[in-house]
């Protein structure tokens, strides 16, 4: 947990089981990020299995994205749960929200490198990632309405800032910008307090 959050996730927050093919699409989302052009071949070998193999698990490179995108917005939809937006006080929400988004780095630079720059943009109410805007939106409001965070700021753009800094920082990372082992902690500093040195209202907690 972050140095200036005290607190401990509850234990049934615990990750749950997951399906049996998860490693298989975890070792392809990494695949794809590396060789996003790659032939299904070559993507299995990258993820350690044979061709048949990728050919029973997904029969044809389409429908490959789409298992990938359906993993995708289930760790999303993980991520959202295990954050307890709505239950837990807010800034320990926003800290797991945090540890949440980095467990998943993969799935993160996978969204970036399909999708990028706008992959979350949304056109109307069946959009797969519409849930997860949301979630965030009223968890910011959420924050505001118990006099956490500031209200000169809307919920959505919160949303927004948030979203543009945890996958700019996993971005950071595969580029060799950001190590990896500070990530969540200048995330959570920037995001409540800024670039400010010892900026005023920042507290240790």
């Amino acid at each position: 947990m972050h140095a200036f959050v005290n607190s401990s996730r509850p234990a049934q927050i615990a990750q749950a089981a997951q399906p049996h093919d998860e490693r298989l699409l975890k070792r392809l989302t990494l695949a794809f990020i590396d060789r996003p052009r790659a032939t299904m071949r070559e993507l299995a070998q990258l993820a350690g299995v044979s061709k048949a193999t990728l050919h029973r698990f997904c029969g044809t490179r389409e429908n490959l994205g789409h298992r990938l995108e359906a993993h995708a917005r289930g760790v999303l939809e993980r991520i959202i749960d295990n954050a307890r937006l709505q239950q837990a006080a807010p800034l320990e929400a926003l800290a797991w929200l945090i540890d949440e988004h980095l467990a998943h780095r993969e799935l993160l630079a996978f969204l970036i490198a399909r999708y990028r720059p706008d992959f979350l943009e949304v056109s109307g109410e069946d959009s797969p990632w519409r849930f997860y805007l949301d979630a965030l939106d009223d968890f910011f409001l959420r924050g505001q309405q118990q006099g956490i965070l500031r209200i000169d700021i809307t919920a959505a753009i919160f949303t927004e800032l948030f979203i543009t800094l945890i996958y700019g920082m996993v971005d950071a990372e595969r580029r060799g910008r950001a190590a990896s082992a500070n990530s969540a902690d200048a995330l959570l500093r920037m995001f409540l307090h800024g670039a400010l040195q010892d900026g005023p209202g920042e507290q240790a907690r």
